[in-house]
């Protein structure tokens, strides 16, 4: 699969943005155990251009983690326009324009999944920005706005005549939310369009390889998109490239997974401090299937997730390990 002259090879498998997710480490985290490509949190386009530090800190991009994507958000036309220039200027391989976000902050505002009420300037949106930048460009979005209007082929092919080189869909509506079962039928229908060029990269309800293979082989998506599913557990990325690659998978030891969450765990704490790195890090620790069905694991849990010292975190560790997974 090609976005523009980017080769993802065959059957890509890609981190979704993720806010307060997808932060360097993890990505490049990602990476390491096979993700296609990565993208970054998503960045507001209008703290971008009044240079707000917190946002400007999401443009960081490394070598290592490459390709990666930038995603930006916003209902302003000019804004988006000028906040694509900035993110050019950190030299990402991609820049996405996100359509899909459900979240009331900022759906609710007409940005994200809330450009899907206002299709005529989503898509001056989306052509604005792609005339603006020489990088490709690619949008990420949901079915529709609810039940009573999914839109995406039609929108879907629209956007591909606004110049975008990929598109992302969500198999949900966003009055779904992430409720319900992600309906795949309208991205396999789109990719399967006459008239659709560029490549369709599926997301919703990847959590296995065994789902992944599905969705490659039911809907004929060019690449799909893993998000929740990779909480905790950046080695699903190895786990489904390989059942791709070779039809079977070997899952990591539960002590090789547990050192990359210690991974994770250090280098939050080193690339922010220790009391915020630790609540960074505790939707991974709370979401991680390595720790899933435990017996009598209730109170380690508690005080797993109420560490506030790296030490106290990483010695909790070392005792679950002991005792529940040795």
């Amino acid at each position: 699969m090609k976005i523009a002259s980017l080769d993802l090879g065959y059957r890509p498998v890609m981190l979704a943005p993720m806010e307060d997710v997808t932060d360097p480490s993890f990505r490049l985290i990602c990476r390491e155990l096979g993700a296609s490509m990565v993208t970054t949190e998503f960045v507001s386009a209008e703290a971008l251009i009044r240079d707000v530090a917190s946002t400007m800190r999401k443009l960081d991009v490394h070598d290592a983690e490459r390709p990666v994507a930038i995603q930006i958000y916003g209902r302003d036309p000019e804004a988006m326009v000028d906040a694509a220039r900035i993110v050019e200027r950190a030299q990402p391989d991609v820049l996405d324009i996100n359509f899909g976000c459900p979240v009331k902050r900022v759906a609710g505002k007409g940005a994200g999944a809330g450009m899907l009420r206002d299709i005529p300037k989503l898509l001056q949106i989306t052509s604005d920005v792609v005339n603006a930048v020489s990088i490709p460009v690619t949008v990420k979005t949901r079915l529709g706005w609810d039940c009573e209007s999914k839109i995406i082929v039609d929108l879907g092919l629209r956007l591909q005549d606004c110049g975008i080189k990929a598109i992302t869909v969500h198999g949900r509506t966003r009055s779904q939310m992430y409720t319900g079962n992600a309906d795949w039928t309208l991205i396999g229908e789109l990719k399967q369009h006459p008239s659709m060029e560029i490549p369709v990269i599926g997301n919703g309800d990847i959590a296995s390889p065994e789902a992944a293979l599905d969705k490659f082989d039911t809907y004929g998506v060019d690449g799909i998109m893993v998000g929740r599913a990779a909480f905790g557990a950046p080695w699903i990325f190895r786990d489904i490239r390989e059942y791709l690659d070779k039809g079977k998978y070997t899952p990591l030891s539960p002590a090789e997974k547990m050192n990359l969450l210690r991974r994770q765990i250090q280098e939050s704490v080193d690339r922010i401090d220790e009391y915020r790195g630790i609540l960074h890090i505790r939707r991974h620790l709370a979401a991680t299937p390595l720790l899933k069905g435990l017996p009598s694991f209730r109170d380690t849990r508690i005080r797993m997730l109420r560490a506030d010292t790296l030490s106290e975190l990483l010695d909790i560790l070392d005792e679950i390990e002991g005792k529940y997974l040795s």
